[in-house]
């Protein structure tokens, strides 16, 4: 099962850099990020923790990853303090080359068309973890929106 095997090389204690674009092109913050991923329920789920800033305040967040046999799909969880105010997004997709990428919708007001959030997980090595999420509006344009680069420290 080769998300056996991404899940371990995911697992640790990550530090790295967080870039955030809030028009298409333009960074809008870059700034240091701490995470850690640890396995839940004898590994079969992952638990990413993360504590961070945007635009010099304080930003947390959490995903919860599976790895869904029956339907071979990836699925997450995510909240956040800044991008998620205080909702849930739940997202699924597959396995990709290097990690896997997952697709979700978020609200962005009432009586207006979803939005939808692409995520990217791709590790190349034991050591590195990117995570790059894309704001895809609901006529399909894409655009950078996050960008984690970790590396590892445990």
């Amino acid at each position: 099962m080769p998300h056996k095997s991404l899940f371990a090389k995911m697992k640790g204690k990550w530090e790295g850099t967080c870039r955030t674009w809030f028009q298409p092109g333009q960074i809008a913050d870059e700034s240091p990020i701490r995470g850690e991923i640890t396995s839940v329920l004898d590994g079969c789920f992952l638990r990413h923790t993360y504590q961070g800033s945007i635009q010099g305040k304080p930003r947390s967040g959490e995903e919860l990853i599976a790895f869904n046999v029956i339907l071979q799909t990836f699925q997450c969880s995510w909240i956040d303090d800044f991008h998620m105010n205080e909702a849930i997004m739940f997202s699924q997709g597959p396995l990709s080359k290097h990690g896997f990428c997952v697709f979700g919708e978020y609200d962005v007001a009432i009586n207006h068309p979803k939005w939808g959030w692409k995520t990217e997980y791709e590790s190349h090595d034991d050591d590195h973890l990117m995570i790059t999420a894309y704001n895809v509006h609901p006529e399909g344009m894409e655009a950078k929106a996050v960008e984690t680069i970790y590396h590892r420290i445990h």
